[in-house]
């Protein structure tokens, strides 16, 4: 039954994978729109949080109502988002934290009049940082990115010094990178240093499972096209799995303590998911197109 299966997957495939290709087309198509929707509204691609744009994050150790105090805040503060600190065992509040485009002083006056209290060291602290500031940071993490992608490309080139093979490696991490980008965007997410480190660390997730596709296909001669993509598939989901399984289960883990460590395990999980499309859909179809061809010539 399960051979039977196998050569009925193979055959579809053999027919189709060309037609497979408009799934991630498509799909990249929609993300372009949608990012160009978004930079027409905000003058931006992506939603950025204060540690891109400038602005407080303050840290109080007072018990709250995390949502009764955001929805307050919003009024007074510009671009107020709240975060609940719990201990990890007793889930017991620890604090609150408030990120606001607000200036500090503003952002201490507002927080004094609702907590009817003064904020000092003991039971609070606060964070400022300036939009010049905020904005290099962020031009200097888009060239890493940039830089990362560029040796990434050459290296791909250099260990298979095959034109479209490479080609298709690179197409396939630039796709898992937008696809990834236009998710977020659409989830509402602010990007934050935290996601722009995440997106560099997806470069070397995305590659990793394309390199092994390729390697497989152009530098193994046991069994023909299909046998060749099938081993790699059988190795490659389960280093792709086994990375979501243990990123979900770190998420669980300090999504209610650490934000930045959130923000970076959710893009991770996101870009892993598009990985597994980009990877047995379009580096594989394009490789198989290209190795059928040859055969042909």
């Amino acid at each position: 039954m399960a051979i039977n299966l196998k050569q009925k997957a193979i055959r579809f495939h053999d027919k189709y994978y060309k037609h497979l290709l408009l799934i991630p087309i498509i799909i990249l198509i929609l993300v372009f729109i949608q990012l160009g929707m978004t930079y027409s509204s905000t003058g931006e691609f992506f939603k950025k949080d204060i540690s891109l744009t400038g602005g407080t994050t303050a840290t109080i150790s007072i018990p709250a109502n995390q949502e009764q105090l955001e929805l307050e805040l919003s009024d007074k503060l510009d671009g107020v988002e709240t975060r609940t600190i719990y201990d990890l065992i007793t889930r017991e509040q620890k604090a609150i934290i408030i990120q606001t485009k607000s200036s500090a002083e503003e952002t201490r006056q507002v927080l004094e009049e609702y907590f009817q209290t003064e904020l000092t060291e003991e039971n609070s602290s606060f964070e400022f940082t300036g939009a010049s500031l905020s904005e290099s940071f962020f031009k200097q993490l888009l060239i890493a990115i940039g830089i990362a992608f560029l040796f990434m490309a050459i290296v791909v080139f250099i260990l298979f010094r095959n034109f479209v093979p490479s080609l298709a490696v690179i197409i396939s991490a630039f796709a898992d990178i937008m696809m990834t980008l236009g998710l977020v965007n659409l989830l509402g997410m602010e990007m934050s240093t935290a996601g722009i480190v995440a997106f560099l660390m997806l470069i070397g997730y995305s590659v990793d499972t394309d390199i092994l596709l390729t390697t497989h296909c152009l530098k193994r001669s046991e069994g023909g096209i299909n046998k060749r993509i099938f081993t790699a598939f059988k190795t490659g989901i389960t280093m792709t799995l086994t990375s979501i399984l243990a990123l979900g289960f770190a998420l669980a883990i300090v999504s209610s303590f650490s934000i930045v460590l959130s923000k970076i395990f959710l893009i991770l999980l996101i870009g892993l998911g598009f990985d597994i499309l980009n990877t047995w859909i379009t580096n594989v179809s394009i490789l198989k197109w290209h190795l059928n061809k040859k055969s042909k010539e």
